[in-house]
């Protein structure tokens, strides 16, 4: 269900999802709620291109770290590919 940032308290969030379209955010929300996962979503500024450099904005969608799985498993019965952070 969609939570305000603050209803998780001091908890850090995981980042699962950023959407770049209106319509995959709103099908994103309904699968995470479907599923029964607490999730924040927050607009925020992302780089898209190559070559062609762009600032867009997305729609970030962050869960507590206790249901990342759930979310993850969620998104990927949905159709879409959950957010992987690049690794060190």
């Amino acid at each position: 269900m969609k939570r305000e940032p603050e209803d998780f308290g001091e908890r850090e969030l995981n980042l699962v999802y950023v959407a770049r379209k209106l319509k995959d955010a709103l099908r994103v929300e309904e699968t995470l709620t479907t599923a029964g996962v607490d999730f924040a979503v927050e607009a925020d500024r992302y780089w898209s291109g190559t070559i062609f450099r762009r600032e867009r904005i997305g729609a970030f969608f962050w869960v507590a770290p206790e249901t990342e799985t759930d979310a993850r498993a969620a998104l990927k019965r949905g159709g879409f590919q959950p957010f992987d952070a690049p690794h060190d």
